[in-house]
């Protein structure tokens, strides 16, 4: 019944007393529908800022009550756990920075299992193991809940533009609820199968991120050195057979483009150390399925040194200013 129930809100439709169906506005709908928002970071921020600006009531809560003022200005109503966002909204979406949080934030002694309702959505937008999300799915079904794992690929401009691509792992009945919330924050959702697997789409589209990465922050350095002036360079790339979205559109080299990390001391973005993780989770799966990633491989060891040369709170474009480094030394 819950599930059919969030249904007919996905699609505008409310049963009213008399038992007619009744279609009302997806916006009026919204206004009555608050949905709970845990992890208020880099990109849990500005995707509950679109869920506000759909008309969306958020609930939200984020282990730093500094990260919460912003959103909170905006109309959101703030709680002190993840507890008391379960106790309030039955569609709520987690966007935190790995594994241990998430099983901190849904089985801890405040986490969100503890006052879930019956029949309630939980979509996780982290980037996790694929294992961590089958487990938090066993836990939620014991509750009387419902777990998807949807993480994320864009980035932060793509979070604040509502450009996300959703990669969507859960029952596929469940689906049509929870893409309501989706289309509000992102371009692209892809229905991947089942729980899991919106991780493993996911863990497979950032290794190759890291290794693109790492190989146009080699190219852009070469082309540099040989003289290049590395505009020219990056836009040659992007009309040609090399081009790749990091060096159309997240080029690691300052001064080639406008509002990218590059372009602000490799502030903001994705962090070097949220890219390690990731690649370690790669690796991990890697070995379970005795997958060969040689590159993959390689990338995670040089996001790891990066991490323990001073990067790790940069963004993981800073692949470019750490290969200029190792260079001086």
């Amino acid at each position: 019944m819950a599930a059919l129930f969030r249904g007919f809100r996905s699609t505008g439709l409310r049963w009213n007393k008399h038992a007619y169906f009744v279609f009302v506005s997806k916006r009026s709908m919204a206004s009555k529908t608050p949905v709970g928002f845990i992890g208020l970071g880099n990109m849990g921020s500005p995707m509950a800022k679109n869920l506000i600006k759909n008309g969306y009531p958020v609930i939200a809560t984020d282990v730093f009550p500094e990260s919460c003022k912003e959103l909170q200005e905006l109309g959101a109503q703030v709680m002190d756990s993840p507890a008391d966002v379960a106790e309030k909204a039955d569609r709520i979406i987690t966007m935190l920075p790995s594994s241990p949080n998430v099983i901190e934030v849904y089985t801890g002694p405040n986490g969100i299992l503890k006052k879930v309702k019956k029949g309630t959505l939980l979509v996780d937008s982290s980037t996790i193991d694929p294992s961590v999300a089958k487990e938090m799915a066993v836990a939620s079904e014991k509750m009387g809940a419902v777990f998807m794992d949807a993480p994320v690929s864009g980035g932060v401009g793509a979070a604040s533009m509502a450009k996300l691509t959703f990669m969507v792992g859960g029952l596929e009945e469940e689906f049509q609820a929870a893409e309501e919330l989706f289309t509000c924050m992102g371009a692209n959702v892809v229905y991947c199968g089942q729980v899991g697997s919106g991780q493993a789409a996911k863990l497979c589209n950032n290794m190759l991120l890291a290794i693109g990465m790492i190989g146009t922050a080699e190219t852009m350095n070469l082309g540099i050195r040989l003289g290049l002036d590395p505009k020219l360079l990056a836009k040659i790339l992007n009309m040609s057979s090399g081009r790749c979205w990091s060096s159309d559109s997240y080029n690691p080299v300052p001064g080639v483009m406008e509002g990218v990390p590059s372009a602000n001391n490799y502030q903001g973005g994705y962090g070097t150390t949220l890219m390690a993780k990731d690649l370690g989770l790669a690796q991990n799966t890697a070995t379970n399925t005795k997958s060969s990633i040689p590159l993959g491989s390689l990338a995670h060891q040089i996001y790891r040194v990066m991490c323990s040369r001073g990067y790790a709170n940069k963004d993981f474009s800073s692949v470019f200013q750490f290969l200029r480094e190792e260079e001086a030394q």
